[in-house]
């Protein structure tokens, strides 16, 4: 399988990666030829040259194939795409490193403009002391890829560049050794089954979670903190190890919401794992730091401090060897480090067996741990140490302020119904409300208000509750046990989904009131209560909501036990499933202002926490782009973002793209932060920007909403798309779709409904509406102020750039062949709709940006996509021919969501679902994007 598109300029920027693409494919032929015999790869040939020259032919041929050579077919483009992703990401990360020596990373660039602007160090020290950047992984299920498919890809990716260094550092030109590795790996994963048998737990995705954290943990995040903290040095600002500028989240094992596997144990098991790879983690930075630290006292001075430490460390810990005793008995800063992982071990053992914590022998959080590394630090600093205190100690302490022993903090999450449902009994029991569902939101905020300053309890432990509501209120009983037995970082937020009013957030905080969470009269929050805002309604009326719940004095003691910070979900997915992304980003951007205006005249630090998928049609798009067009003042040094699924292993599989996403993430922090403070337009110029986005998206609303209103929608899609298969695939332990959804669209979770969209090459949620909104504004003589606001807005600009880039990847002649082959006739003109609005969409978007062809700026990008749909429409069609035995067989109507951990009955049809998911995953990874 070799990479035969002849327009291809071998001596281009790319050339280098066209080679390796096309040596890698080539060992994959041969991978195929060996494993399978030559006739698979005669025919994978024959069918990307049939598809070149003759679509439909190409297209008839596959639908005569059997199952059997299908699935190989399938296997064998899917297995290129993986290929190829990966041998890209080494590429990237090659060109990002090659940037960096020559122009500076992007903490350099950030210093840059911020020096040039004359900022003064007491601001820039300021905003360093409030910066706080936290990538938040979820579990929702977007990669397809199994871990085991993921590392041996790894594994590649570090042949590819150990054979690359090589060449450079020795002249090495014998590739010899190195084409066997590459060999031996493929032929691995071919011999890989890329389909999960069962479906995946909480605990499972935790495990998941970790893999990718403990990596960042090792190299990094320890990296970005080093490069920030040398950034602000140079703009004249010193900053504590301790300070904790990044940290990461985790909502797997704490989003409750519509996933009714994850049970208060399931929570604590989460934090139990994450806490046994944490501890291990921190043990291997001790190591690194006993390698190192071989100071002897004979020739230095120790300060009084560490070694009243150390000898009160040797008397609580019998556990310290002798041998180490001995040998490092001259050597304080090795021996207080091997007094700090005898501490470790007793923390595993402590919290293996649920006992108590015992100062001086284990620790509680990383509090403790990180006052030990800093009384060597200190020590050092004062005994000609000093560049060990600032080097290796520091970056140790930096890690673990960053991580902690839990590597993630999680997030809780649930539905605002479900507390409500538990108040509800619990006011039924003490009989003050006759009903309490039947109250009005204005008449539910006065009680809940007044019971949130009250100081009787609502609830005692035999309060009598349904299994539902106790599973809800345990949540809450849970997080108090767990900070106890961990330490208070391991959960910190409690957020609410579907919030529709305030008393949908005081529901929850009495309810963590009732846990002992909560307690205004003392000053006591344990939590931060989080409204999410998902849909347009919602986001429109968010600043409403927030002051409203400012203004009340129970509510904002809450706020001020939490140091006056406020934080707010934003939903990308929801709100864009619900109104069209036109609506849904400019629905967002204007609720960050009225966010900013609220908080700041209640003099509350607004924190918010951005909802992000990983396609464009849930809010994805590159992270330094959409920080940098949030409105002014709406960072101040915090935010959140959700990293998910294919996102995460396309971000953090490789240490050098992991060191770039991060950093170019803190540096884009840091630079809103310190110079995005003040509009940077004149008002009357904002106002007219406003206008025309006002007009363009109440025009695309309404032109989205007549599509997903149409009643002939859910059937068409339903036909059109392979989202039934999305259950059997076994990437997640969610449902894909709400409790009690129907089997139209309403349930349907913004993931699947991304999903059938993609797989199907129409991709409605990236872009449908976008062409109506802007020719709605050029009507209205907004023309010229379309093309101001592109090349002076940032904000619309990466929206026209995040559109443009799905109206490329949209095949519109490959999503005919779904439609004519799959869809009855009396439903195809909704196709038509959508043809006729993608047609529109790029004639107004190309009219913005003054070019003649999608992506005409960017010539490397739109050639790489144009070498992936040689190989994505073989895939395609055979996804067609399947989808249509598949569903002829009655295979659609069986059940295709199982429980974590179980598995499916096999069918006479197992072989052609296989085939099908098989065609699934390679689409998914041609695409970059599951949903």
């Amino acid at each position: 399988m070799t990479d035969q598109n002849g327009h291809l300029d071998p001596d281009g920027p790319d050339a280098a990666l066209r080679a390796d693409i096309r040596r890698i494919g080539t060992l994959l032929g041969q991978t195929l030829a060996r494993q399978e015999g030559r006739p698979l790869l005669d025919l994978v040939e024959e069918i990307r040259a049939l598809v070149r020259q003759d679509a439909a032919a190409a297209a008839d041929r596959l639908a005569a194939m059997d199952v059997t050579t299908g699935t190989k077919l399938a296997r064998a483009f899917s297995t290129y795409f993986h290929l190829a992703n990966i041998t890209e990401q080494v590429h990237r990360a090659r060109d990002l490193r090659r940037r960096r020596a020559r122009d500076g990373g992007w903490l350099d660039q950030a210093a840059k403009l911020i020096a040039e602007r004359g900022v003064p160090a007491d601001e820039i020290a300021a905003a360093a002391r409030r910066l706080a950047v936290r990538p938040v992984f979820t579990a929702h299920p977007t990669e397809a890829a199994r871990r085991s498919i993921l590392s041996k890809l790894r594994q590649l990716a570090d042949a590819l560049d150990n054979e690359a260094a090589a060449a450079v550092l020795y002249g090495q030109t014998d590739t010899t050794a190195s084409t066997r590795r590459f060999a031996e790996l493929i032929d691995l994963l071919w011999q890989t089954d890329e389909l999960r048998l069962d479906r995946p737990d909480p605990t499972d995705e935790a495990r998941n979670a970790v893999y990718y954290l403990k990596d960042l943990h090792a190299e990094a995040a320890p990296q970005v903190l080093a490069d920030l903290a040398d950034t602000l040095r140079q703009l004249g600002v010193e900053t504590a190890p301790t300070a904790r500028p990044l940290t990461f989240g985790s909502w797997i094992g704490g989003d409750r919401d519509g996933n009714p596997f994850v049970t208060p144990a399931v929570t604590r098991d989460v934090l139990l794992i994450q806490h046994e790879h944490g501890i291990q983690a921190t043990e291997a930075t001790m190591d690194q730091l006993i390698d190192v630290l071989s100071v002897s006292r004979r020739l230095r001075g120790v300060s009084l401090d560490l070694s009243a430490s150390l000898a009160k460390d040797l008397d609580n810990l019998p556990e310290v060897a002798p041998r180490f005793r001995r040998t490092n008995a001259e050597e304080p800063y090795r021996l207080k480090v091997r007094a700090i992982k005898a501490k470790l071990a007793n923390t595993r053992e402590r919290l293996r067996n649920g006992t108590a914590h015992v100062p001086g022998r284990d620790y509680l959080g990383s509090d403790e741990l990180i006052s030990d590394l800093e009384l060597m630090r200190a020590s050092l600093a004062r005994n000609s140490g000093q560049l060990t205190a600032v080097g290796v100690v520091a970056s140790a302490i930096r890690t673990v302020s960053a991580f902690g022993l839990q590597l993630a903090t999680l997030d809780v999450r649930e539905h605002a119904e479900k507390h409500h449902e538990v108040l509800q009994q619990m006011y039924t029991q003490v009989g003050e409300v006759d009903d309490y569902a039947a109250l009005d939101r204005a008449e539910r905020t006065k009680l809940l208000a007044a019971e949130l300053t009250g100081r009787r309890p609502l609830s005692s432990a035999d309060t009598p509750l349904t299994d539902s509501a106790r599973k809800t209120f345990d949540v809450f009983n849970t997080i108090r046990d767990v900070q106890d037995r961990f330490g208070a970082d391991v959960i910190e937020t409690y957020i609410i989904s579907m919030t529709l009013g305030v008393d949908d957030v005081l529901a929850a905080a009495v309810l963590a009131r009732e846990a002992g969470l909560v307690d205004i009269h003392t000053g006591r929050a344990r939590v931060n209560i989080v409204p999410l805002l998902e849909t347009p309604a919602e986001l429109a009326a968010g600043g409403d909501l927030l002051d409203e719940m400012l203004s009340l004095p129970a509510y904002r003691e809450i706020v001020r036990a939490r140091g006056d910070v406020q934080e707010v979900m934003l939903g990308y997915s929801d709100s864009n499933k619900e109104g069209g992304i036109t609506t849904s980003q400019w629905g967002i951007h204007k609720a960050q202002r009225s966010l900013r205006d609220v908080a700041a005249r209640h003099g509350v630090r607004l924190r918010l926490f951005h909802g992000r998928g990983g396609t464009v049609g849930r809010g994805g798009g590159p992270t330094h782009e959409a920080i940098l067009a949030q409105p002014y003042g709406t960072l101040d040094g915090a935010i959140k973002v959700t990293e998910q699924g294919e996102v995460i292993s396309d971000k953090y599989t490789l240490p050098a793209l992991a060191r770039e996403n991060l950093e170019l993430t803190v540096a884009a922090v840091l630079q809103a932060t310190l110079l995005h403070t003040s509009p940077s337009v004149d008002p009357d110029r904002l106002t007219r920007w406003d206008a025309t986005m006002d007009t363009a998206s109440d025009a695309a609303f309404k032109q989205y909403r007549a599509l997903v209103e149409d009643p002939d929608l859910a059937a068409y899609f339903w036909a059109a798309t392979p989202t039934e298969l999305l259950g059997a695939l076994n990437i997640g332990s969610r449902p894909a779709k709400r409790p009690n959804a129907d089997a139209g669209l309403g349930g349907l979770r913004a993931i699947p409904w991304v999903f059938g969209w993609t797989q199907t090459r129409q991709i409605v949620p990236g872009w449908f509406g976008v062409g109506t909104g802007l020719k709605a504004a050029r009507e209205a003589g907004h023309t010229e102020v379309l093309r101001e606001m592109y090349a002076d807005w940032q904000f619309f600009k990466t929206f026209l750039s995040n559109v443009e880039m799905m109206l490329t990847k949209t095949d519109l002649t490959i999503a005919r062949r779904y439609v004519e082959t799959l869809v009855p006739e009396h439903l195809r003109p909704i196709f038509g709709k959508i043809q006729e609005e993608y047609d529109l969409t790029v004639r107004e978007v190309l009219a913005i940006t003054g070019t003649s062809a999608l992506l005409e700026n960017q010539p490397e990008l739109k050639r790489t996509l144009d070498v992936r749909d040689t190989y994505l429409e073989p895939l395609h069609h055979l996804q067609v021919a399947l989808l249509r035995q598949y569903r002829e067989a009655g295979e659609a109507d069986r059940q295709t969501v199982v429980a974590p951990g179980a598995r499916r009955v096999p069918s006479d049809s197992t072989a052609l679902e296989r085939a099908l998911l098989t065609s699934v995953n390679g689409i998914a990874a041609g695409m970059r994007n599951t949903g």
